[in-house]
């Protein structure tokens, strides 16, 4: 897939992943349509990416049904169509299951999940008369294992592989195609903003989000895996391995991850 000229949608844009697959993407010839919730961060991002006038920012919450559907409507008024839409706006989790308030796990499936339905339903009618279109989905490895601390979190990364690779069948004959995306240990502020049982953020970093790999190396692994057009893609360290320790030794995963250091 040649990304130049490529009408790209990406959300969370304004820190950590979003923020440099946005700048990765803009030297890669795409056209970006930069959303978060804080308009002011991302008329910084655009400015600071290559050709930022090409660019555009268009504001949402993940969490507000109504605004989603408007803001897809306004941006294909706009464009007449979206090529790539890059699911990344998110919130992690840092607490135990039995300690975490339901309004706390209602609210990163509302962020994780169900933002990313809804733009995802918006747009593939558009992407489906074009007979192209593809989805990126910026899910963890989290999304393929379980993990201490991350009950609400993980529960929403695993119900977007269960919607997308769902969607990647249904859709594989109109032209639609979809890229899974599993980091590991990136070296952003997400376990920092990342939700406590009573919704405060835990406002530390985890020692192995310290140690990961940078915003920078991680988004230009995505862009590569976009451009040769990947189902999926796992991103990190050696914490990629415990996806196939957990698929071929499952009993083994489980009592390693009981001891794991998880924050």
């Amino acid at each position: 897939m040649d990304l130049q000229e490529k009408k790209t949608w990406i959300t969370g844009a304004s820190s950590g992943i979003g923020r440099a697959l946005a700048a990765e993407l803009a030297r890669r010839g795409a056209v970006l349509t930069l959303s978060s919730r804080r308009p002011e961060v991302l008329d910084e991002v655009r400015g600071e990416i290559e050709s930022g006038e090409r660019h555009q920012v268009l504001p949402l919450d993940l969490t507000d049904t109504a605004s989603l559907d408007r803001a897809a409507r306004s941006l294909l008024d706009r464009w007449g169509s979206v090529d790539l839409m890059v699911h990344n706006g998110g919130i992690s989790q840092r607490s135990l299951a039995r300690e975490t308030a339901l309004d706390v796990d209602r609210r990163i499936m509302e962020t994780d999940y169900f933002g990313a339905v809804v733009l995802t339903k918006a747009l593939l009618p558009s992407m489906r008369e074009r007979g192209e279109g593809r989805f990126v989905v910026v899910s963890s490895l989290v999304g393929k294992i379980g993990s201490p601390l991350r009950s609400g979190y993980s529960a929403a990364k695993h119900a977007l592989h269960g919607f997308f690779e769902s969607l990647r069948a249904e859709e594989h004959d109109a032209g639609i195609r979809v890229t899974m995306v599993c980091p590991g240990f990136v070296r952003t502020d997400v376990s920092v903003n990342a939700l406590t049982g009573d919704g405060r953020p835990q406002g530390t970093m985890d020692r192995g989000q310290a140690r990961g790999m940078s915003a920078e190396e991680c988004s230009r692994s995505i862009a590569d895996a976009v451009e040769r057009e990947r189902d999926e893609v796992l991103i990190g360290g050696k914490e990629r391995f415990a996806v196939l320790l957990w698929r071929f030794l499952p009993s083994l995963y489980r009592r390693m991850i009981r001891r794991a250091r998880v924050t």
